[in-house]
């Protein structure tokens, strides 16, 4: 049981994260990098997103500068090029995770100001701060919402779905009512 405030918050970054390893979990690099329908978002894809928007997030609690980046960085970031890899971008989520919780554990209170970034459009420009509080539960959010689209296109790609995947991923055992998810399952 986590009673501490900013362990609680830490612990339901790591779990909405869980849920995006569990979501890539088995897939090949080609798998990875495949689109669902009519979108173009990808499990790797998603995940690339996730971690570089944390990794943004992060910067902005710690006020550290990042380069300017303009709307066609943003789309890239969305997408599993060639040459990507599910063990390149789940190292990248890992880097990520660990920065976010060494700066997270290096601030003393979690009402600290984060200062809001002006002209950047979809920011609210009459709001001059966050707090540290506000920025970690609105990853967590935002965690959760890419989970959950990734957890739609790994259906759409070969019919795996969470419980499954997580079966599979922890090593749970088999039951009449879940099976864990493997390659020949599919």
């Amino acid at each position: 049981m986590i009673t501490d405030e900013r362990e609680q918050l830490l612990a339901y970054i790591r779990q909405q994260r869980d849920g995006l390893r569990f979501a890539i979990f088995g897939l090949t690099d080609e798998q990875a990098g495949l689109a669902a329908a009519c979108s173009s978002l990808s499990v790797g894809g998603l995940l690339k997103h996730v971690a570089s928007t944390e990794k943004s997030w992060i910067d902005l609690v710690a006020q550290r500068q990042r380069p300017a980046t303009g709307q066609d960085d943003y789309m890239e970031g969305f997408r599993f090029s060639p040459g990507d890899t599910v063990q390149g971008v789940l190292a990248r989520l890992d880097e990520v995770a660990a920065e976010t919780e060494a700066v997270i554990r290096s601030i003393d209170d979690l009402d600290q100001p984060v200062p809001v970034p002006k002209g950047v459009p979809w920011y609210p420009q009459d709001l001059d701060n966050w707090t540290v509080r506000w920025v970690l539960m609105h990853l967590i959010e935002e965690i959760a919402r890419h989970a959950g689209h990734a957890d739609m296109v790994r259906e759409a790609v070969d019919g795996a779905t969470a419980f499954e995947l997580m079966a599979a991923a922890e090593g749970w055992p088999a039951t009449p009512w879940l099976q864990p998810w493997s390659p020949a399952a599919v």
